[in-house]
């Protein structure tokens, strides 16, 4: 039995979770993972998380104020299944949700940044009216989009959102389409994203 521990403060999520399924992955039945993080909705993730997958969790408060979740790693755990094939993510705004710009983006990169971590990639990421701004200069999801194409993942921006707004020469990332095919594929799509 080993124990692996992880350092996940300020971290934001999905960060500490990921991390906890790399490393519950690498561990054999009886190991422990824990993971120090510092705030409940982290805790209550991994818990969710854990839990899910058939594993024993407990955690502790430290004197500063920290928590660290305790991973039990079990024999014969459920397994994550790879369920991404086929997926096909529309994203037709620059922040996710309605309500303050600034979270929306960061929830935004960090929807992106979680469909790195699939185990398989979304085959299509289509881009279009306020979304377009997501594969241009500038952009916080430029990285995290380039190693999705780099695993298979097909990304087209709408050319007329890209010529609305006056971007079309700061595309970075991926093809230029149009509105017939944005249809088709999400029309075919084995599973659809449309946010």
């Amino acid at each position: 039995m080993q124990t692996v521990t992880l350092d996940m403060l300020g971290k934001p999520c999905p960060i500490p979770v990921i991390e906890a399924k790399k490393a519950i992955a690498a561990a054999t039945a009886g190991d422990i993972v824990a993971v120090i993080v510092d705030n409940d909705i982290a805790r209550q993730n991994l818990e969710k998380m854990a839990k899910g997958m058939g594993h024993a969790i407990s955690h502790r408060q430290e004197d500063d104020g920290n928590i660290v979740a305790t991973i039990t790693v079990s024999d014969g755990c459920r397994p994550v299944a790879d369920d991404a094939g086929g997926l096909v993510v529309a994203i037709g705004r620059s922040a996710m949700g309605d309500g303050d710009d600034e979270l929306g983006g960061n929830l935004m990169k960090s929807f992106i940044y979680s469909l790195t971590e699939f185990p398989t990639p979304p085959e299509h990421i289509i881009f279009y009216n306020g979304g377009a701004r997501l594969t241009c200069t500038g952009s916080a999801t430029l990285d995290d989009l380039k190693n999705l194409e780099a695993r298979g993942t097909t990304i087209n921006t709408c050319g007329t959102c890209l010529n609305f707004y006056t971007i079309a020469d700061t595309l970075q990332i991926g093809g230029v389409t149009n509105m017939f095919t944005i249809a088709e594929t999400m029309a075919s799509a084995k599973r659809l994203i449309n946010l």
